[in-house]
């Protein structure tokens, strides 16, 4: 139980943590000029190359190996690390145009395209409460971006652009982007014996090698620019470490709740880790919702909140069946076990 309770308090530290300084990274200007950080591939690279790190270093620690992956594994990982290169920009850019509260409540709907993506990809099927949860989370999101009051005042200011729907079609492309993935990721685990601190190193240092060859690419200047702004702006290099830092923590507690107790276990953390996130967001950085866009939350919590339920049910009965069935083999086999055993010769003493 302190185990669990120490995955908990470490998701919630490493992740509260890294959204708010996605957010500080991502939105605020810096330095006197007041200039914003735009280069969001040299900050995923940075924060890949942490990640594989510490992946590695966990893996030692646990004194398990690195095992060179096959070549059906390792074309899953290339095929999988470019699609997250590509997914993330899209998210960064949707900040230009939908507020970051937004966004997180609109990732939120994560299981829609990784169901969508699942049944396209691989013919999966799910249960009736899937689409149930999904319906709910669908009608939240909808609800909360079409409630969002807008202010006719500051047209082309961040307060006028709070529901773009361009803003919400980036969004929806790297939520597809990532539905792929997590798809993806499913098979592999289905059908290859590798861990998740292995996916984690591999994906990350091939998602680092990708995002080298594209900034080293001599008609891109996203690099050098970069380092110019780190150079005049020096207080964002502790902003990039800090974000780099507990992102790769919280993959990392991420991966041992999920190896130690569960998918079931880990979808209450992160859910309601998201609504923290939010909270956090809107309390640091000052952004308004109106009662009705607080609804619309619980109403994307409450289907999401099912979908936990409905697993931990289904895992309990699994657990039980498990269990009864284990008994009844021991009560099947020991009577075998009492016959077939060696017979034991009494000797009777009489009394003296």
């Amino acid at each position: 139980m302190l185990r669990l309770a120490g995955c908990v308090a470490g998701i919630y530290t490493c992740f509260l943590t890294w959204g708010y300084y996605q957010e500080k990274v991502s939105t605020t200007p810096y330095g006197q000029d007041a200039l914003k950080f735009k280069f969001f591939i040299v900050l995923n690279l940075v924060q890949a190359l942490f990640a594989s790190a510490i992946a590695y270093l966990y893996l030692k620690v646990q004194r398990k190996s690195l095992t060179r992956p096959s070549k059906p594994l390792l074309a899953k990982y290339l095929q999988l690390a470019f699609i997250s290169v590509i997914a993330s920009p899209f998210s960064y850019a949707a900040l230009k145009h939908i507020d970051y509260p937004t966004m997180i409540l609109t990732k939120s709907c994560k299981l829609i395209p990784v169901m969508f993506m699942n049944i396209l990809l691989y013919r999966r099927k799910f249960p009736t409460y899937k689409y149930i949860c999904v319906a709910l989370v669908t009608l939240g999101v909808s609800g909360f971006m079409l409630l969002a009051p807008v202010d006719e005042h500051s047209k082309g200011k961040k307060g006028a652009v709070n529901s773009s729907l361009y803003g919400l079609m980036l969004v929806i492309i790297n939520l597809t982007l990532d539905g792929v993935t997590n798809s993806t990721q499913d098979q592999i685990f289905h059908a290859y014996k590798v861990s998740g601190q292995q996916m984690m190193c591999f994906m990350n240092l091939i998602m680092s090698g990708y995002m080298t060859l594209w900034l080293l690419n001599p008609f891109n200047p996203e690099l050098s620019a970069a380092i110019a702004f780190c150079q005049t702006h020096p207080a964002i290099i502790q902003d990039i470490v800090m974000f780099s830092i507990c992102g790769a923590l919280g993959q990392c507690f991420i991966f041992y709740t999920l190896e130690q107790y569960g998918s079931l276990s880990l979808v209450t953390v992160t859910v309601t880790r998201k609504l923290f996130t939010i909270l956090l967001s809107v309390v640091a950085y000052g952004h308004e919702l109106n009662p009705q866009q607080w609804i619309m939350v619980g109403v994307v919590f409450s289907g999401i909140g099912l979908e936990a339920y409905v697993k931990r049910a289904e895992k309990l009965k699994q657990m039980a069946d498990s269990k009864k069935k284990d008994q009844e083999t021991e009560l099947t086999a020991l009577p075998e076990k009492t016959l077939s055993g060696p017979r034991q010769r009494t000797t009777i003493v009489a009394p003296k």
